[in-house]
């Protein structure tokens, strides 16, 4: 009689912990799902714009707008970081990543034109809400979308993304300010430097606390495709037109008065590039921005992502309506 109840007890609990396993995959199953990350592409102005997409598309939107010299790569971590609650959307520029790359005699690789081309691949996908997340080139395109569009605009993320004239005020951008004097074919080719491998090893590494933890990954998917055929012509001319954007500054400075879009400044404090000068002039015109400088480098999400990420969810639960 007790072998019996012993196996009656033995296939209870055998059956009710597959219920409870079956359970959990599900569980797992549909988290998983809710995160995965798709890989896409849309045609605008007859050029293939790639872009990674993830979470519910009826959530708010996160538009990420990468820098120099990376892509939406940068944002692989940060992506399904977010996409339990929000619908993420990270477009390559043309001439980055796996978006085309025109040749630069067919295509004007400039920041009005980029600026142009991404407001025209949201309303493409049809994104006509959002809030910003921008980083280096990514800063000077969002603000062309965020002062034309105001509207469209719930908040802003800025990290290591420059709308001050001290924020480029450091010996990094001498020679490129030369250039912007004087386009000649000498200062175009003093910036080549800027293009080697050891220049991106550089951006990725300067600054951080543990080296360890910066995945050569990094320089390894960047620099491949900056040495593509005609690849270092775009960039010059990009480093040209970034010479167009300092003059905006008033622009995008005044949209931040008028408006007083909900801002989240997340800073790689060691940067040399976009040092924390640039950081702080946000405070004069939104003085109620959370400003916080991350003891790492200009890439700040490749050593502080989870922080990024948990700050991110905090500031976007109290000022997006979910």
């Amino acid at each position: 009689m007790r072998t019996r109840y012993a196996k009656f007890w033995y296939t209870l609990a055998a059956g009710l912990l597959a219920l409870t396993s079956a359970g959990a995959v599900s569980a797992a199953g549909t988290e998983s799902s809710s995160t995965q990350v798709h890989y896409r592409t849309t045609e605008v102005e007859g050029v293939s714009i790639f872009y990674r997409e993830a979470g519910p598309k009826d959530a708010p939107t996160l538009l990420l707008l990468h820098g120099f010299p990376t892509s939406s790569h940068m944002f692989r971590d940060l992506i399904p970081a977010l996409a339990d609650r929000y619908h993420v959307v990270a477009p390559d520029f043309p001439g980055f990543g796996y978006s085309d790359t025109p040749p630069a005699d067919q295509f004007e690789y400039s920041f009005d034109h980029l600026a142009r081309l991404i407001e025209q691949f949201t309303e493409q996908l049809q994104l006509t809400s959002y809030s910003l997340y921008v980083m280096d080139y990514g800063a000077p395109v969002g603000f062309r979308l965020a002062a034309a569009h105001p509207e469209r605009v719930d908040a802003i993320i800025v990290q290591n993304g420059n709308a001050y004239a001290e924020g480029i005020d450091n010996p990094f951008w001498d020679s490129i300010k030369a250039y912007w004097r004087d386009q000649t074919e000498e200062n175009r080719n003093a910036l080549r430097d800027l293009l080697t491998l050891d220049a991106t090893k550089w951006q990725y590494t300067d600054g951080v606390r543990d080296l360890s933890k910066i995945s050569p990954d990094t320089w390894g998917h960047v620099q491949p495709l900056l040495d593509r055929p005609g690849n270092q012509g775009i960039q010059l001319d990009l480093f040209y037109s970034y010479g167009s954007n300092p003059p905006l500054y008033p622009e995008w400075q005044a949209y931040f008065r008028k408006h007083q879009p909900p801002m989240l400044i997340v800073w790689g404090k060691h940067d040399q590039i976009f040092p924390p000068a640039g950081a702080h002039g946000y405070l004069r015109d939104l003085p109620n921005a959370e400003l916080h400088l991350l003891d790492t480098g200009h890439f700040a999400l490749e050593e502080e992502g989870d922080q990024i990420a948990r700050l991110m969810r905090a500031f976007l639960k109290r000022n997006v309506k979910e």
